[in-house]
């Protein structure tokens, strides 16, 4: 706790400190008026971008599951090998570098495969990473190798699953339009993130087994990969 909020202080803290303010200093009330008078109007433009909301929908759901598995796989670990700290910190730190090398590559592939490809190719591999681990308790001795390796492909698709899915939104709106599209694009990665956590955890309780439970991501993962796949490219064109 403490050395994440030396983190935040240092490194973020800094930004809200010394950047300057440009917004038009309207009251509260007034500005959460104009806010939700501006969502509105974008959720209404939705209706006409069929392409667009097919994106934000597909995103939606397989963030859930992205987000799910990034949050419980330590907690998954440290029950089925009864993981302490110091392990899920070493397998924390292992994961986030290779998510770096995933990123770094990525961002080729983003340019010659363009954005859908790379989001579509990110999420096969959580789904097969996922599918392969939930399945780790049945390898024996072997389990904590097999985990990691399937983590280890985890961390080599997470970063780019979301790092081209804003590319791909960036490529299928006007610039004019950023702030309002990358507004819903953030509305959409929370409103339901909630879900992906919740369903595990009823499945873990109704079934009382854990690797049954995280089978639940998997379900997120395969549905918005499925939607997406059904996603235009960019997701602005229209659809013939």
């Amino acid at each position: 706790g403490p050395i994440s909020a030396l983190w935040y202080f240092v490194f973020i803290l800094p930004m809200f400190f010394f950047t300057p303010d440009q917004s038009p200093g309207l009251p509260i009330a007034a500005a959460v008026r104009t806010g939700f008078a501006d969502l509105s109007t974008a959720l209404r433009d939705l209706r006409n971008k069929p392409g667009i909301l097919r994106f934000l929908i597909a995103r939606m759901i397989y963030q859930d599951g992205v987000n799910g598995l990034l949050a419980l796989g330590g907690t998954f670990a440290a029950g089925m090998f009864a993981w302490r700290t110091f392990e899920l910190g070493i397998y924390g730190i292992i994961l986030n570098v290779v998510a770096i090398g995933g990123c770094l590559y990525a961002s080729r592939l983003d340019r010659r495969l363009r954005s859908k490809a790379v989001v579509v190719m990110s999420l096969l591999c959580l789904t097969v990473a996922t599918v392969r681990i939930v399945s780790t308790g049945l390898f024996g001795t072997a389990a904590e190798k097999a985990y990691i390796l399937y983590g280890l492909l985890v961390g080599l698709a997470f970063g780019p699953v979301q790092a081209s899915a804003r590319s791909y939104l960036a490529q299928s709106i006007h610039p004019d339009e950023a702030g309002r599209y990358f507004g819903l694009y953030a509305l959409s990665g929370r409103a339901t993130s909630f879900l992906a956590p919740l369903s595990v955890g009823i499945l873990t309780t109704a079934t009382g087994s854990a690797r049954l439970g995280m089978m639940a991501l998997i379900v997120f993962l395969a549905a918005g990969f499925l939607l997406l796949l059904r996603t235009p490219y960019p997701a602005a064109k229209v659809e013939g």
